[in-house]
C-alpha cells in the first residue's frame, strides 16, 4: 500500500475512533443525566411518601387523641352520675328510716307538710292521703292545724283523713272534690326538687 494509501486510511481509523469515542461519551452523558434523573425522582418520591405518611399519622394521633378525649369524659360524666345516683339512692334509704320511726322530727315534717300543702290549696274542705302507720301520728294535730289554716288563708278549713296511700313518707292534701291536689309525699318531693338537690349534690362532691 503506498504511503499515500496508508494516511488515508489511518486518516479514516483516526475519525471512527474520535466518533466512537464522542458517541460513547455523549451515552455515557445521557446514562448519567438519566440515573441522576432517576435518583432525583426517587427521593421526590421517597420525600412524598414520607411526607403523606407523617400527616396520615398525625392526622390519626387527632383522631386517637379526640376520641380518648372524648371516652375520658364520658367515663367521668358516668362515673358522676352513678355517684349522683347512688347519694340518691341513700338519701331515700334515710329518709325511708326516718319515716317508720315515731321520731318528733318526723311528726313535725309531717305536720308541717300537711300545712304547706293545704295553704297553696287556700283551705277549704281538705282530705289528706298518708300510709297507714302515719294516720295516728297526726291526728292529734289536725285541730290545731285547721285553725292555723283558717287563720292564714281566711277560709274556714276542715282537714280529714281521706285514704291510705302506698308511700314511703309525707302526705298528699286534696280538696273534697278532688279536683285539686297537692302531693307532698317523700318520692314527688324528692322528684320535684331533684334539678336543684342534683346542682348542690354536684357542689359537695365535686367542688
Amino acid at each position: 500500500m503506498s504511503s499515500g494509501a496508508e494516511k488515508i486510511v489511518e486518516s479514516i481509523l483516526s475519525d471512527s475512533h474520535t466518533k466512537a469515542d464522542d458517541i460513547i461519551k455523549q451515552a455515557e452523558e445521557r446514562a448519567s443525566k438519566i440515573i441522576k434523573k432517576g435518583e432525583i425522582n426517587a427521593q421526590k418520591e421517597e420525600m412524598d411518601i414520607l411526607e403523606n405518611a407523617n400527616k396520615e399519622a398525625d392526622i390519626r394521633f387527632q383522631q386517637i387523641m379526640s376520641d380518648a378525649k372524648l371516652n375520658s369524659k364520658r367515663n367521668i360524666l358516668e362515673a358522676r352520675e352513678n355517684i349522683m345516683e347512688k347519694t340518691f339512692q341513700k338519701a331515700e334509704e334515710d329518709l325511708r328510716k326516718v319515716a317508720s320511726t315515731e321520731s318528733e322530727e318526723y311528726i313535725n315534717s309531717l305536720v308541717k307538710l300537711i300545712k304547706e300543702a293545704s295553704l297553696e290549696i287556700s283551705g277549704g274542705s281538705l282530705e289528706i292521703f298518708l300510709k297507714e302507720e302515719d294516720v295516728g301520728k297526726i291526728e292529734g294535730s289536725l285541730s290545731n292545724l285547721e285553725k292555723e289554716i283558717s287563720e292564714e288563708t281566711g277560709n274556714e278549713t276542715t282537714l280529714n283523713i281521706g285514704g291510705i296511700i302506698d308511700t314511703i313518707g309525707g302526705v298528699c292534701v286534696k280538696t273534697a272534690d278532688g279536683n285539686v291536689e297537692v302531693n307532698n309525699t317523700i318520692e314527688a318531693r324528692m322528684e320535684r326538687f331533684r334539678g336543684v338537690l342534683r346542682l348542690e349534690v354536684a357542689k359537695v362532691l365535686f367542688k
